[in-house]
């Protein structure tokens, strides 16, 4: 076995207000701490400035969908996140359009969930975040920036007053309401909805009313609402989510809209109660939430969907909900939001460090508007298909008669996993993995009995580029020697579904730059691997 892993420490210690630092991330959520620990462990110093001085109580997103989960897990989250130290493993069945999307015969699933609040997520990544000396600035807030060409200096308020930081670059990472996109300039075309209401609610249940064995709610007069779906009745749609662990969430949504000029009374749950008779025809019992809160009470009368013109300009750039935003529907915000900056974060440290031309920069757009592009596109499909009216009966009909067929499931799933998007590698190379997300290899590193065994995502945790060498003659990394400094090489054997794999080339985001499937790889595709190493890790040393 030939293996060389190398983790950048120099991380500089705590800065203060007037110091250059090397990129300033506004916005402390999921997706401003997950940069920063891209970018940290990348060996480059990023500082996080969040306007809140505590994390958030509030029940945001209640889990995580997609093909997030595997990225996580190459990183070493997705135990810390489940505490479960088994491989994330596809779920047999979702929802899409408030139609079930059954799975578990479908081959290849590409549908990873796991039900964590997001609050847990925040948690988790600014624990990592702290352990790779990532400094966080709570209750401070960007209020102004201004750019030349060699940097960027940033105006921020905080608990001590207003000071200025001066960093190479800015990204913003401050949600759907971004200061920093509105700072830059950058426009943000699309859509605002006022036609819908929905509602949510912690809420508790009579025991009579639950199935113990599904947890679906059995209502008299109706009949089953099943839990964890979207059911649609021809008058709105309601869902009942019971987490294990956690309070129940029951919601609805219902098509109307508010008069203009009036201000609606805060959310109740007598106005909950008044909404589940509307949607199902009959009254549902239930009551307070049981212990202590915080407990969710929300209302919400309008939806975005919205695309950022332009993902960066000069050097501020926008990530996560900062660039997009859409329905809710189907989960896909933080599987969009995490993975723009595990995409980001590589390429950016690689342009900070001066080990890459800021061109690479451009590539961070190219390739994540399109899975944007894709979320927004299935998310509206959703909405179409739970809105009210005969016709959209009939269209859900048709769909369910598609979404029987394993071939047409697997589309969908591909779609709200995110998977469906192949990046442009450039190089003309046609192997089927090339631009994909790097699959679960299996790898026997020769270590003889009980140890010889090592997952890919063993191997991902540093963030470095990986070339996986299972060739006869070990060629692609004889030809990789010259970057040994920037790519980490690993000589092996594999086992799997994705066994016949002979090379890959792994970005540090986990996508395939380049690939053979040859036991000895001929000098075109060597010479492919040397202009994949060269695009994207600089030139041989």
């Amino acid at each position: 076995m030939t293996r060389r892993i190398a983790v950048y420490t120099d991380i500089s210690p705590e800065t203060t207000p007037g110091t250059l630092v090397d990129v300033v991330i506004a916005g402390g959520g999921p997706n401003g701490l997950m940069l920063a620990c891209e970018l940290a462990l990348a060996g480059v110093r990023p500082v996080v400035l969040e306007r809140l001085a505590a994390r958030t109580e509030e029940a945001r997103a209640n889990g995580l969908v997609g093909q997030v989960i595997r990225v996580l897990d190459r990183r070493g989250l997705y135990e810390r996140l489940t505490g479960d130290p088994e491989p994330p493993r596809p779920v047999p069945g979702f929802v899409f359009g408030a139609l079930p999307l059954m799975l578990a015969g479908v081959e290849d699933n590409p549908l990873h969930i796991i039900q964590v609040p997001q609050r847990r997520v925040e948690e988790v990544l600014e624990e990592r975040a702290t352990e790779l000396g990532v400094e966080i600035r709570r209750g401070h807030e960007l209020t102004g920036l201004s750019q030349d060409a060699d940097g960027v200096t940033a105006e921020i308020a905080g608990p001590g007053g207003p000071y200025t930081l001066r960093t190479g670059y800015l990204v913003g990472a401050d949600g759907g309401h971004s200061v920093t996109r509105r700072l830059s300039g950058i426009g943000f075309p699309g859509i605002t909805r006022d036609d819908t209401i929905s509602r949510t609610a912690n809420v508790s249940v009579p025991a009579s009313l639950i199935d113990p064995a599904t947890g679906a709610l059995n209502v008299p007069g109706y009949g089953i609402v099943p839990p964890f779906m979207h059911h649609r009745t021809e008058h709105g749609l309601i869902a009942y989510a019971p987490f294990a662990g956690r309070l129940p969430v029951l919601t609805t949504m219902e098509w109307d809209s508010t008069e203009e000029g009036t201000e609606p009374p805060p959310m109740s749950l007598d106005e909950l109660r008044e909404s589940v008779r509307r949607v199902l025809g009959v009254d549902l019992p239930f009551g307070p939430p049981e212990g202590d809160g915080p407990h969710l009470l929300r209302r919400l009368t309008s939806g975005n969907t919205r695309l950022a013109d332009r993902f960066r300009d000069g050097r501020v750039l926008l990530a996560g909900d900062a660039a997009h935003v859409h329905s809710a529907i189907g989960g896909p915000g933080l599987n969009l939001g995490l993975q723009d900056t595990v995409n980001l974060g590589w390429k950016l440290a690689a342009v900070v460090r001066g080990r890459a031309p800021e061109a690479l920069l451009d590539t961070y757009e190219s390739e994540r508007r399109p899975a944007a592009e894709r979320v927004v596109m299935h998310t509206q499909a959703q909405s179409a298909l739970i809105a009210p009216g005969g016709e959209v009966t009939a269209l859900r009909e048709l769909f369910a008669e598609l979404l029987r067929d394993p071939a047409n499931a697997r589309h969908i799933a591909a779609t709200m996993a995110g998977s469906d998007v192949r990046y442009d590698m450039g190089g003309g190379d046609a192997h089927p993995l090339t631009g994909r997300l790097a699959p679960d290899l299996t790898l026997d590193t020769g270590g003889g009995t009980g140890g010889g065994s090592l997952r890919l995502a063993e191997l991902t945790r540093t963030a470095r580029p990986l070339l996986l060498d299972l060739t006869r003659g070990a060629s692609p990394a004889k030809e990789a020697s010259g970057w040994h400094d920037r790519v980490d090489t690993l000589t092996a054997h594999s086992s799997g579904a994705a066994s016949e794999v002979s090379a890959l080339l792994i970005r540090p985001d986990g996508y395939v730059a380049w690939a053979s499937s040859s036991p000895d790889p001929d000098e075109g595709e060597l010479r492919a691997l040397r202009a994949a190493l060269t695009r994207w890790f600089g030139e041989a040393a």
